[in-house]
Parts: structure tokens; sequence; C-alpha cells
């Protein structure tokens, strides 16, 4: 696969992209940037969020991931199913109650102004981390597909990839995002198909014979039961569950899209489409996984030291050129279709919750670009720094700190949803940082006085702190009072 052919297959994508941007933001104002003026079809909602559900993590790191883990993070996955349909029949009616444009206007309403505040910087902070791991993958790969044979460093192969973002969302927002999420998903899915059938005829094995040789291999065992073990089924099905609401109906950028159905039904039945969609989907990519670790045992080829190089450097260099092209249209789909939708939340919860924006106001287009626009730079260094210290698997490290900034949100909502208690509203801020620093301690020394090493599970522990500490709040007012 040459240098200038690859130029040529992302030059089409950004170009298809560019031409959506343009016919979308025809007639954008901050409401279509916003909530694409509440006027979205589920169906469309429902295909598109798939690219963003799988994103660029899960197209490269599970995969890659097999050969240790098994099929294990299906255990995961059945969390996710579970989780979103709590977020459908929990969190959306009382989003779609208070007419939400930014899903922490609700802590405003329910405990006040510095707890809104604090819920808006802690999605921020997050945001910001979560969509520099995910772009961090994109311009890796980009990398070593591209700009290593155009002798170009890896600042101007983050830097180009972001700024890409900015052009084709920074006119229409979230409309445009939907639509193109529906080209990308569309890519994502055919980019593991043919690798499949790539793979199967290379092989040549049927799709149930490469399955009996996972299953004799050991890539394809699913349940773990041993507490000791870190894919214990319990453990996974509730951190998958609680992962979930947290990433999604606790997270700007991706309610963004599902507020802008219509209607709360609407609305509900695009997230359980979506469920059912990304179960068989993650079955698809854990298949894609067990496939390539067979086929580099049986071509002699070395597994990478970092796993997620697995699936890139075979699509690239081994299975030829239908497969090769494929999958790079399909990372970059799964990688622009998560950080799309990042840069628009955090654009919106910024402008809505921080600066008071009203989305009826004519004046406020140049405002909400520049801020577009300083989200974008602030990612690009957020990857720099993590490209310089960052040795972890991409997907472990991603999902650890979302756990440890997440778990006051966990709290704030589960709280002022489920409880009819009142807290004092300036000691919100506190509790916000109490409870990542106890759950980063009880992490460190884990292993010291429990004999046992969270992994994933520590955003259970953080979740249950902010959610005690709330209640412990409540009481001293009211003892107080």
């Amino acid at each position: 696969m040459t240098t200038p052919y690859v130029i040529s297959i992302i030059g089409g994508y950004f170009g298809l992209l560019f031409l959506v941007s343009i016919f979308t933001s025809r007639t954008s104002d901050a409401a279509t940037f916003f909530i694409a003026n509440r006027k979205a079809p589920w169906p469309l909602v429902a295909y598109g969020m798939v690219g963003v559900g799988i994103s660029g993590i899960t197209f490269i790191s599970v995969p890659g991931q097999v050969g240790q883990n098994q099929f294990s993070y299906f255990q995961l996955v059945i969390g996710y199913v579970i989780g979103l349909a709590i977020v459908a029949l929990v969190l959306l009616p009382v989003f779609y109650k208070i007419k939400a444009v930014s899903i922490y206007s609700f802590l405003k309403e329910r405990y006040g102004n510095y707890s809104h505040k604090t819920g808006a910087i802690l999605f921020l902070i997050a945001q910001l981390v979560t969509a520099a791991f995910k772009m961090y993958l994109m311009a890796h790969v980009l990398q070593l597909v591209l700009f290593d044979q155009l002798g170009l460093p890896f600042e101007i192969t983050v830097l180009f990839t972001l700024l890409l973002i900015w052009l084709y969302t920074f006119r229409g927002g979230i409309k445009t995002v939907i639509i193109t999420d529906v080209l990308q998903t569309t890519f994502l899915i055919a980019a593991v198909l043919i690798s499949l059938w790539a793979i199967s005829d290379r092989m040549d094995l049927s799709l149930s014979e490469m399955y009996m040789e996972m299953d004799v291999s050991g890539l394809s065992k699913t349940f773990y039961w041993s507490w000791d073990s870190p894919h214990n089924f319990i453990k996974l099905i509730l951190t998958g569950t609680l992962l979930t609401v947290m990433n999604n109906g606790l997270d700007q950028s991706i309610m963004q899209k599902h507020l802008t159905c219509a209607t709360l039904r609407d609305s509900q039945k695009n997230i359980f489409t979506l469920a059912v969609v990304l179960l068989v989907v993650n079955i698809l990519f854990l298949f894609l996984g067990g496939a390539l670790h067979l086929f580099s045992v049986a071509e002699n080829i070395g597994i990478p030291e970092r796993t997620d190089s697995l699936y890139p450097l075979l699509a690239v260099e081994h299975l030829g050129l239908l497969a090769g092209t494929v999958f790079i249209i399909g990372l970059a789909a799964a990688a622009y279709s998560s950080a799309d939708s990042s840069l628009t939340g955090l654009t919106t919860s910024f402008c809505v919750d921080v600066m008071d924006f009203e989305i009826t106001a004519k004046n406020s287009n140049r405002q909400r670009n520049l801020i577009h626009l300083a989200f974008t730079l602030m990612i690009y260094f957020i990857i720099l720094l993590f490209d310089k210290v960052n040795n972890e698997s991409v997907l472990y490290a991603f999902l650890r700190a979302s756990g440890f900034i997440y778990g006051p949100l966990v709290g704030l909502f589960a709280f002022g949803i489920f409880s009819k208690r009142t807290v004092p509203d300036r000691w919100v801020v506190l509790l916000a940082v109490m409870a990542p620093l106890s759950a980063y301690i009880i992490d460190t020394y884990s292993p010291v006085w429990f004999g046992y090493k969270f992994g994933y599970d520590i955003l259970l522990v953080n979740g249950a702190i902010a959610l005690g500490g709330l209640f412990l709040l409540s009481y001293l007012k009211k003892n107080k009072s």
C-alpha cells in the first residue's frame, strides 16, 4: 500500500465528510449546533451511535487483547446493555422533563449553582482526557501507515487530525455529527466484515471452523467465575453497567445526540435499538480478534508487544489491498465518530453550563466558534502529553481514568434522582475532589490493606464514596437545621 494511495483514501474520506458538513450547516444556528432543533429521526441516531459506541479504542484494542483476555470483554458488553436500559428508563425521562440542552442543568435545579458548575467541570476534565485517549489511537496509526513515510513528526499528525475534525464540525455542530456518524458506522462495520472475509479466505476456513480453532486454543473463553480473577463475571457486569451510565447517560457528548430526538419515546426506542446492535457488533470485534491471532500463528507473524498494534499491522501489511483500505477508512470512522462527538459536547457544555449561553442568542456564534477551537487545541496538547507518559494499554487507561473522574457525577445524579434529601450546595465542590482522591488512595493501598488489587471496579468504589458523602452531607444539613 503506497503512500500516495493512503493519502488518496484519507483525502477522499474527509472530502465526503466536508460535503456532509456543507449540506447540514446551510441554515444552522445555535439550536442546530446544540440540539439539531430536536428534529433528528431516532433510527438515524441509533444507527449512527454504533460508531460512537465502538470508537477507535474498541476498534484497535479489543481485537488486540483477545490473545491475553480471550472473550472476557463480552461480560463488560452485557453490562453495557444493562447500563443503556438504565439510561433509557431512568435518566432520559428526567432530561426530557426539564427540556435539557445540557444534562448538567439537572444539577442546578436539584442542588444549586455550585453543584451545576462542579458537574460540568468534572465532565469537561473527563471528556478532555478520554477524547485525547481516543484520538491518540487514530494519530498513532496514521503515523504508522502514512506520516512516517512522509517524514513528518507525530506532533504534525495529531494537529492534522484535530484540525480536520474542527473544520467539519464548527458550523453544523451536532446536526453534522449525527449525519457523519451514519457514514462512519457503515465504514466501521464494513471494515470488520471484510477483514474477517480476508482472514477466512487466506486460511481457507469457514467462520464456524475458525471458531472451533479458537475454542481449541482457548481464545473463545468468555465467562470467568473466580472472584480473584480480574475478569470475574459479576465485577465486569457491574463495571460495564456503571461505566455505561457514566460514559453514556452522564456524558454530554453522548446524551446530546439522544436528546435531538423529537420525543422521549423516540429517544428510548433509539437507545434500546442501539443496545441490541452494539451487542452484535462487539461479538464481531471479539471474533475478529480471535481470527487475527489464529492468522498470526498460521503465518508465523510475531504478535507485537503492544497489542494495540496487532490489527493495524495485519490489516495494512498482510491481509491484502482491500482489507487494508477498508481498515484505514474504518479506523478513521471509529476514531472520528467519537472525537467529533466529544468536541461538540465539550463546546456545548462549556457554552451552556459555564458561560450560560442562550441557544436563541443571535450574537453567540463567534464566541462559540472560538471555544470550539480552544478545546481542539487543548485536546492536542493532552494527546502529546499522553504520548510521552503513558505505557498502559489505551483501553485500560481510558476505563480507569473514567472511573476516577466520573465517580462524583454518578453519586450526584443517583442521589438527586432517587432521594428527596437536600445537601449544602457549596460542600458538593469539596466532595467532588475528595471522592476520587479517596478512591485513588484505596486503589493504591488495597493490595496491602485487603490483599486485593482493584481493576475496572474501582469506579464502583468511587461512585459509592460520592453517594455516601452526599447522604452524610444531607444528615449534617438536617441536624444543623
